[in-house]
C-alpha cells in the first residue's frame, strides 16, 4: 500500500528531475525512463503520475512558470516607481533560481513544446501575457501610450538573452542580463515626457 502524501512529493521530484535533465541534455529528446531514473523511481511510475512524457514536461512548465512569478511577485511588493517595477520584472527572470543554465534550457524547450502541444502553447501565452502586462503597468504613467511597445521590447529581449544564453557555454550571467535589458529600458524613460 502506497504511503499517504506521497504523490505530491514524488511529482515534485519528477519534475525537478524533468528539468534537469533536459538541462543536461538540451532538448526534449530526454525519455521518460531518464527521468524517473533521476528522480529515484521507475518510469511506470511516472506514467502512473502524469500519463506520458508531454504531461511530465507540461507540468516541469508548470512548475517553472510558478517560480518565477512567485519571485515577480515578491520582487514588485519592493519596488516603488516606474523603473524599480521594471527593473523588479526583468531582476526575476534572471534571477539566480531563474536563469541557470538548466532552467534556460528547459524555457526554450518549453518554447519548442509549444509548437506541437496546445496545453503547452496555453501556458506560454500567459507567461507571454503576464510579463507584458506587468512591464506595461509599470511603464504606463512615464510613457503613456508608448508603455506598450516599449514592454513588448523588454520582453523581447528578456527571451533575447535566455536564446543567447542557450547557445554559449558560460555561466549564465543575470547581473550582467540585467544591465543588458536593463540599458534599453532606462533610455525609454529617460525619454519620457517629465
Amino acid at each position: 500500500m502506497p504511503k499517504l502524501g506521497m504523490e505530491p512529493i514524488r511529482r515534485e521530484a519528477l519534475v525537478k528531475a524533468t528539468i534537469a535533465e533536459i538541462g543536461e541534455h538540451g532538448t526534449l529528446g530526454v525519455t521518460v525512463s531518464q527521468i524517473a531514473r533521476r528522480a529515484g523511481m521507475s518510469s511506470a511510475l511516472a506514467h502512473h503520475y502524469f500519463g506520458g512524457k508531454e504531461q511530465i514536461f507540461v507540468a516541469a512548465m508548470r512548475y517553472t512558470m510558478g517560480v518565477y512569478a512567485a519571485e515577480v511577485r515578491g520582487a514588485l511588493v519592493m519596488a516603488t516607481g516606474p523603473a524599480e517595477r521594471v527593473e523588479a520584472v526583468v531582476r526575476a527572470s534572471f534571477s539566480p533560481r531563474n536563469f541557470r543554465a538548466d532552467t534556460v534550457a528547459a524555457w526554450l524547450n518549453f518554447y519548442v513544446l509549444a509548437q506541437v502541444s496546445d496545453e503547452a502553447r496555453r501556458l506560454l501565452d500567459i507567461y507571454h501575457r503576464r510579463i507584458r502586462s506587468n512591464l506595461c503597468h509599470a511603464l504606463r504613467d512615464p510613457l503613456g501610450a508608448r508603455a506598450w511597445p516599449v514592454a513588448e521590447r523588454v520582453a523581447a529581449l528578456i527571451d533575447g538573452v535566455y536564446l543567447r544564453q542557450s547557445l554559449g557555454h558560460g555561466t549564465p550571467d543575470g547581473d550582467a542580463a540585467v544591465e543588458q535589458v536593463m540599458g534599453y529600458a532606462r533610455l525609454e524613460l529617460e525619454r519620457a515626457p517629465t
